[in-house]
């Protein structure tokens, strides 16, 4: 036994000692790489193009978008459609309306004379969505919501699939600010106009979402998970909207994300697969050896949107957003004098950094101030106030409903 625990020690000891750190170079190409993203949408939605430059591991710059350039889809039949830049490396055009027997190509041309485009591709259009649906199984480590796309192809051109999404969510303010301040007096908050209590938040997928039907039997895809949503999350404290997009994909298409899954989203560990070149659809028309990342499909997508309320979902306990929230008032009511004392002053440090509330024993209207009324049976104490943080919800969203918010 003493034997076997010395062999076990001296192996582990020597691979302790042969392990080395490796810290390898930074690669650094001046100005980087071209990077396209987008779809050409053949239908009557509009097309978004997205070109910029990869940046160093090293540099601080996080984006380095390709400005001033002029886009250009190309059918082959010799017709041209021009895409117009809306900044930050973004360039779009309204519904193209494309002839589907034709095929099509991006064309780029740079500030700096360099010529890019894509090869002539056929249309491709998703087929409808079937379905979005969810349960609330939640994942191993803890309970929540799982979303999931569901669809075919009856035609079965397509067996390659991608999709993306946009979340919109409802959320509060720690505290309902029914009252303001001019400086130095206390007004009335129009509700109407002027809520800073109910916000709507937007945040779109991250994640490169593929799904196959080529090796199945059947051209259907059936609970292709999109997303998970913890039942600790502000996301489904109230109401929940997901718009699930879908893309048809070629054959090559796919096998340009698959690769460019791996390569950003499944590295880490000695089991994950090692990096592969992602070899696109996008050339230097002048340099063919120059690399260029990005892979542009030419179709129209299919979507569909689906509401979550929280009354639809199991008794879960939400973690409060705000966790340093405090409401400031004054004394309370003096019987003696039969006078009542407001939180201005004294109160929070900056009154304009802060929130009025509501009228502490009093039934508060919101549009006329009621400094020294005296209600019957409910004479006012004084006004709460809160910090911007706690009663704006403003800070973090919008309060101007969607126009696609049904509730």
């Amino acid at each position: 036994m003493k034997r076997g625990n010395y062999l076990l020690f001296m192996l582990v000891a020597a691979v302790v000692a042969c392990r080395k750190p490796y810290n390898p170079p930074p690669v650094s190409v001046t100005n980087g790489y071209l990077v396209v993203e987008g779809t050409i949408n053949s239908g009557a939605d509009s097309t978004f193009i997205k070109v910029s430059h990869t940046v160093n591991v090293a540099s601080k710059v996080t984006l380095n978008p390709v400005l001033n350039a002029v886009l250009t889809v190309e059918g082959d039949q010799n017709t041209t459609y021009p895409l117009t830049e809306k900044g930050n490396g973004i360039y779009a055009c309204t519904g193209l309306n494309l002839d589907n027997a034709h095929k099509y190509r991006l064309n780029i041309n740079t500030a700096e004379n360099k010529q890019y485009a894509t090869d002539y591709m056929a249309v491709l259009n998703a087929p409808p969505i079937d379905s979005v649906n969810y349960d609330t199984k939640g994942t191993a480590i803890s309970p929540g919501v799982n979303v999931y796309v569901n669809t075919h192809d009856a035609t079965n051109k397509v067996v390659y699939y991608r999709w993306d999404y946009q979340e919109t969510w409802l959320f509060h303010a720690n505290f309902e600010s029914l009252f303001k301040s001019n400086g130095d007096t206390v007004l009335g908050r129009d509700m109407l106009n002027d809520n800073i209590y109910s916000c709507w938040q937007t945040d779109t997928s991250s994640s490169i979402l593929l799904g196959s039907s080529a090796k199945l039997s059947k051209n259907v895809i059936f609970q292709q998970p999109l997303t998970s949503i913890a039942a600790t999350s502000e996301k489904v404290e109230d109401e929940y909207s997901i718009l699930v997009k879908q893309y048809a994909l070629t054959a090559e298409a796919y096998n340009f994300y698959t690769n460019l899954k791996k390569n950003t989203e499944q590295l880490g560990s000695i089991f994950d697969a090692q990096p592969s070149q992602l070899i696109g659809n996008i050339h230097a028309v002048n340099n063919a050896s120059e690399p260029v990342i990005g892979y542009v499909g030419v179709g129209s997508s299919s979507s569909v949107r689906v509401y979550i309320h929280n009354q639809q979902l199991p008794a879960w306990t939400t973690i409060p957003y705000y966790t340093d929230c405090q409401l400031a008032f004054n004394q309370p009511y003096d019987q003696s004098t039969k006078c009542c004392y407001y939180v201005w002053p004294p109160g929070p440090p900056n009154q304009v950094d802060a929130y009025i509330n509501y009228l502490v024993g009093g039934d508060p209207n919101p549009l006329i101030p009621i400094d020294a009324i005296a209600i019957p049976g409910h004479p006012p104490i004084g006004y709460t106030a809160a910090f911007k943080q706690c009663a704006d919800c403003t800070l973090r969203g919008t309060n101007k409903k969607p126009a696609f918010w049904k509730y």
